[in-house]
């Protein structure tokens, strides 16, 4: 299973996410539940990077299927509507293949 874990503030404001496993939908290199996930993490970072100008402290571990993703400063408004998309996006992988493949769960920091 794959674990996705929002990061926000009391106030509501996104911090980060951490992303960890693997779907386990199908054989390596055939898992499209986990194709899908990494595809919305990855395209997230890189646009929060390339089209927002965030400055991001990012982790990765392919062994462990592991992304971590830190807000270093308090984001702008295209980073929050790009953090929207990604949990939209995961919220229909979940709906889609069900919750026996991917967790979304957010914490509060």
């Amino acid at each position: 299973m794959t674990h996705v874990l929002i990061f926000k503030s009391k106030d509501g404001e996104y911090k980060g996410f951490n992303c960890i496993g693997h779907a386990e939908y199908g054989d390596a290199g055939e898992d499209i539940v986990c194709a899908g996930i990494s595809v919305l993490v990855i395209n997230t970072i890189n646009s929060l990077e390339e089209l927002s100008g965030e400055k991001l402290s990012v982790t990765l571990n392919e062994e462990e299927g592991l992304i971590d993703c830190r807000f270093l400063t308090q984001i702008n408004e295209k980073s929050v509507l790009l953090m929207d998309s990604l949990i939209l996006g995961l919220k229909g992988i979940k709906k889609q293949y069900g919750k026996e493949y991917l967790d979304l769960t957010f914490e509060e920091v």
